[in-house]
């Protein structure tokens, strides 16, 4: 019972914020079109293969109906293309890329008390390619994100769609002490509308009646494996039990422990005092089994045997190994709103600002914490294993849509092909939300949610950056290129510079009402 209440204690700590207001009516992107063509691209169809083009695209309403291969030689034979009649809207994209939208599994709207009106979060979002979200946890409560999710179907905001999980035991419910009572949850939150649920941890009894309703009711699940409970569950018991993803980290490496069962915690440690909490878990890789080991490789066959999903959302603990960077990324200028600013300042009282007197050991431990766990995912991905993208934005330093596209660049650093992280973050993350018949890849028959650039990402991903890529030109002059161009989604063309221009205006806005 005391466990439980203190996971619910961790869980009402992400949702010490006021509930956003709702998106505003949408006013950006144009479309959906009778007849979309999209000339000359070239595509990178996000289920592994190579690049090819130049391409034309067919999109009629939201749906992608024709793809046609138009060879290298110039000029195109006009046989070759596809037909313009009156009336098609036609963009001419020559030279550029076309990406399917891009799926962030853990994507927290936040609250206003952070500085992150819905609109903002959105904005940014779709800005930086991204065109379905996993809403992990709803803490600003399920009703007002279904109500956001309705209206981004409809699409009268401007919005990603939304698959809204719901925090385990969260509201007046829990917390739960019988199988009973939790497989009533599950029942009440299906009917309500929820698509899944995001477990901190409890009891064994308790997480098998929740994981096993959960299939039953053909939920999706998703599990932090906090501290709080590791000991009595870690990743491989959550994988044998039904669990479908894992968030971050936690509980994998204690899965791994071949010479101890408790991480090796300081006498003083106290999990409420975060520099505590996250100075120990920059030693936790350390302490599990060696890369390439006998354990080492039983955990990670076991997880891939039981199809299961690492999502581990390696930027949002980047500021662990290097505060300096993440506190001065270029993006924060324009697009970090005053009250956001604040909340990730050192705090004994906001979620994720624990710079309390962080060290350059803290830093060192956490880029060899980095090393491992990096060894881990692409040792995962190499085998079988299936890992996805998250952001966690909102927290430590970390914002909406340049989280997401530092997090290419990790799992890049990690060993990732290009062609390999854009995989991850398109068609495997469809495949998380059983929607890879529908979005994930640039196929005739779906749905038209698609990325265009005018920069070759596979080349360098910082070219998706809202703020671009800092170049020097011919001229001998720096400057910046990239940025996405457009974002498609659900048929809808979205000018990602409109999108990023209403943002610097919220905050703009903002500080205006800073005294």
């Amino acid at each position: 019972m005391k466990t439980l209440i203190a996971v619910l204690v961790f869980v009402v700590s992400f949702n010490a914020v006021a509930t956003p207001l709702s998106m505003p009516d949408r006013q950006r992107g144009e479309g959906p079109f009778e007849r979309l063509v999209l000339r000359g691209v070239t595509i990178i169809n996000g289920e592994g293969a190579p690049p090819i083009g130049p391409m034309d695209v067919l999109i009629e309403g939201n749906r992608i109906t024709d793809i046609r291969n138009l060879g290298i030689f110039k000029p195109v034979p006009k046989a070759d293309r596809i037909p313009v009649r009156d009336g098609d809207r036609v963009m001419e994209l020559d030279g550029h890329y076309l990406l399917p939208g891009f799926v962030d599994l853990h994507a927290h709207f936040g609250g206003d008390a952070q500085g992150v009106p819905a609109e903002y979060a959105a904005k940014l979002w779709l800005a930086h390619g991204i065109t379905t979200i996993r809403e992990p946890g709803s803490f600003n409560g399920l009703d007002w994100v279904l109500v956001q999710k309705v209206r981004s179907e409809k699409n009268e905001v401007a919005a990603p769609r939304i698959f809204p999980y719901v925090g385990f035991g969260q509201g007046e419910d829990g917390p739960f002490l019988t199988g009973e009572e939790t497989r009533r949850w599950v029942k009440k939150i299906t009917k309500e509308g929820a698509a899944g649920i995001k477990f901190f941890g409890a009891s064994a009894n308790i997480m098998r009646a929740a994981l096993d309703e959960a299939g039953k009711q053909n939920l999706g699940s998703m599990m932090h494996h906090a501290q709080l409970d590791v000991v009595n569950w870690n990743v491989l018991d959550s994988a044998r039990a039904g669990l479908t993803s894992m968030e971050h980290w936690y509980g994998l490496p204690e899965a791994m422990f071949t010479d101890k069962v408790i991480q090796d915690y300081p006498l003083d440690y106290n999990y409420s005092n975060e520099q505590h909490r996250f100075g120990e878990a920059g030693r936790l890789w350390a302490q599990a089994a060696a890369p390439g080991s006998e354990k080492w490789n039983q955990v990670r066959d076991e997880l891939i045997s039981l199809d299961f999903t690492l999502n581990p959302t390696l930027t949002i603990y980047e500021a662990s190994r290097d505060l300096m960077r993440e506190m001065n990324a270029d993006w924060h200028k324009e697009y970090t709103p005053p009250a956001l600013w604040q909340f990730f300042q050192p705090s004994l009282q906001s979620h994720g600002s624990y710079w309390f007197d962080w060290t350059t050991a803290e830093e060192v431990a956490w880029k060899k914490n980095f090393q491992l766990w990096m060894s881990f995912l692409n040792d995962y991905k190499n085998h079988g294993g299936r890992v996805t993208l998250g952001s966690d934005a909102g927290y430590i330093w970390k914002l909406y849509g340049f989280g997401y596209i530092r997090e290419m660049e990790l799992l890049q650093e990690a060993g990732f092909h290009p062609l390999e992280v854009v995989r991850s973050a398109t068609y495997l993350g469809a495949q998380v939300l059983n929607m890879e018949d529908r979005i994930g890849s640039v196929r005739v028959g779906k749905l038209a949610d698609l990325v265009i650039t005018e920069e070759n990402p596979l080349a360098n991903f910082k070219v998706l950056y809202g703020t671009g890529h800092f170049k020097l030109g011919a001229d001998n002059q720096p400057t910046r290129v990239g940025g996405v161009k457009y974002t498609i989604k659900d048929g809808i063309v979205f000018d990602a510079k409109e999108l990023l221009a209403d943002v610097r205006k919220i905050v703009e806005d903002a500080k205006a009402e800073v005294p």
